[in-house]
């Protein structure tokens, strides 16, 4: 599977049943085994649902190529911690992505930037892709957030940097003021602060892919264009329809990505 120029990854959080999770999993399979971006890799998407879900959600999309992740995992690769998953654990049922220091997480299990550098560390420790959630708590000016984002990943990858670990990241850039909320950031501002996170370039061996979250739904790709490299998705890809829209404005992107270069 090549690179994808455009990344879509899709959190189901703790809104779904487990049924309703395979039935929305077996609905988005479908669309990705003949969608030709999907298939070809210009567009990569990921699924993250609830862990006791994971291995048939794997099965779901068993043939596509569509990636399975997690919502958390433990610092520690195995010990006394009740009621945690390791990273080794989520690696050996197949699981590609696992997503770290969403601002849910601080705000209700009060982790620390510690504890979010430890569990990165571990991610990459055993081969998953960290999707690294940012984001600065109020609406401040474009400048601002890049320097509150860019304190925020560094604080993250110090664990890793320490270990002299390597490997890819998904910043998924998260404003907590716009998760939740009835619409996402302004255009121009999100287009302002990706691409602001874009041009962090010190960071060692890992590299960082930089895909927005808050409130995304249909038709925001297709206006920020290539000011991101793709969407992190929660309620508003809920309907298949919407996420397939989403795909379609995704390959579009990827198009005239390709396009550019090839010209």
């Amino acid at each position: 599977m090549t690179q994808p120029r455009i990344t879509l990854g899709v959190s189901l959080k703790m809104y779904f049943s487990y049924q309703q999770t395979l039935d929305w999993s077996q609905q988005v399979a479908e669309i990705a085994r003949r969608h030709p971006a999907i298939v070809t890799g210009e567009v990569g998407l990921f699924v993250l649902p609830a862990f006791p879900a994971i291995p048939a959600v794997r099965a779901a999309f068993q043939g596509s190529e569509v990636r399975v992740g997690a919502q958390d995992l433990c610092w520690e690769d195995s010990g006394a911690w009740t009621g945690e998953v390791s990273g080794t654990m989520l690696a050996e049922i197949g699981c590609r992505y696992v997503e770290i220091g969403h601002a849910e997480r601080r705000r209700h299990f009060a982790e620390t930037d510690k504890q979010i550098a430890a569990k990165l560390a571990a991610a990459l420790r055993n081969g998953l892709t960290p999707v690294l959630c940012l984001g600065e708590e109020q609406h401040v000016t474009s400048q601002q957030a890049i320097a509150i984002c860019r304190q925020q990943l560094m604080a993250a990858l110090s664990e890793a940097r320490q270990q002299q670990l390597s490997g890819e990241i998904v910043v998924a850039w998260e404003p907590q003021w716009a998760i939740g909320a009835p619409a996402p950031a302004p255009d121009d501002f999100i287009a302002e602060v990706c691409q602001g996170l874009r041009q962090i370039n010190d960071l060692g061996d890992v590299h960082c892919r930089v895909i927005y979250g808050g409130s995304a739904g249909p038709g925001l790709l297709g206006r920020l264009g290539h000011h991101v490299s793709g969407l992190f998705l929660g309620r508003f890809a809920h309907q298949p329809s919407a996420l397939a829209q989403i795909i379609d404005e995704a390959a579009a992107l990827a198009a005239a990505a390709q396009a550019v270069t090839e010209g």
